[in-house]
């Protein structure tokens, strides 16, 4: 097809596949593979590769720059982590979460502490990384500390200017990991236990959200956690996004939490096993 018949609709299209970030990645694998793959065999390669991007499995042992690139990643690498290891759950054990981030290092070894510490705290509501979680506990609130990790900084942001008494409506997008803002922990709330008021957290994270360029929940979602109470703390409203059914459902990564443990094509070959 020519240049000029790549029409605004299609290149809007292949931007939001990120079809250019999968096309460039294959190649980068095909070059640095090139003595592995058989001459003649490139169509293959990039059959290969694709059909693995569909699957999910493309993330497998990556490194974490790559496993985040793209919301299909990340949710690829979610339903990874949980299909690897939910029989964790299934057993009933509790673990910390440097014996989670140890898991989540066998998929990807390069995976930072910080993400797998963010989750904890959702969970336990302090730095005590000795502390037992379970499975189910602790995937649902890694699950959004992942997946919207972005989001999640810039909302603590807001949260904290509203409760400075500023009403920001500034968009605040993380550069990098090392450059982003922490979340603080539950424990910054204690001084102002009343939290903010919930329609105007509201108001400015839908402001933020215009013109946000990463994932986020649905503003009908976070419209629904913020009009439950007159007033929100930021833990309780991180607690709120773990514990709702719809965020797995607009992600699509991780099935209900009572279907955790469901997995019957797994469960079959286990069985002839």
């Amino acid at each position: 097809m020519s240049p000029e018949r790549w029409s605004q609709p299609n290149l809007e299209y292949l931007a939001q596949r990120h079809v250019l970030t999968y096309l460039e990645d294959a190649v980068t694998q095909l070059l640095e593979n090139k003595e592995e793959v058989e001459q003649g065999s490139v169509a293959r390669f990039f059959s290969e590769y694709f059909t693995s991007v569909c699957r999910g499995t493309h993330v497998l042992f990556r490194e974490f720059d790559f496993v985040r690139v793209t919301p299909h990643n990340r949710a690829s690498f979610l339903r990874i982590f949980w299909k690897s290891f939910r029989t964790i759950a299934k057993n009933g054990d509790l673990l910390t979460a440097k014996e989670y981030q140890a898991l989540l290092q066998m998929l990807c070894p390069d995976f930072p502490m910080d993400l797998t510490q963010r989750a904890a705290r959702i969970v336990l509501m302090d730095d005590a990384m000795d502390c037992l979680m379970s499975f189910s506990d602790f995937i649902y609130a890694f699950q959004i500390q992942f997946f919207f990790s972005e989001f999640l900084d810039s909302a603590f942001s807001v949260y904290q200017d509203l409760l400075t008494g500023k009403n920001s409506n500034t968009v605040i997008v993380p550069t990098s990991r090392s450059a982003t803002s922490r979340q603080r922990q539950p424990s910054s709330d204690s001084s102002c236990p009343e939290g903010v008021e919930a329609p105007q957290l509201f108001q400015c994270l839908e402001t933020m959200c215009d013109k946000y360029k990463h994932s986020f929940p649905s503003l009908a979602l976070i419209g629904e956690i913020l009009s439950s109470a007159p007033r929100v703390t930021f833990y309780g409203f991180l607690m709120a996004l773990a514990k709702h059914p719809g965020i797995s459902r607009q992600i699509g990564a991780l099935p209900d939490k009572a279907d955790l443990l469901v997995d019957e094509v797994l469960d079959k070959e286990l069985d002839k096993m």
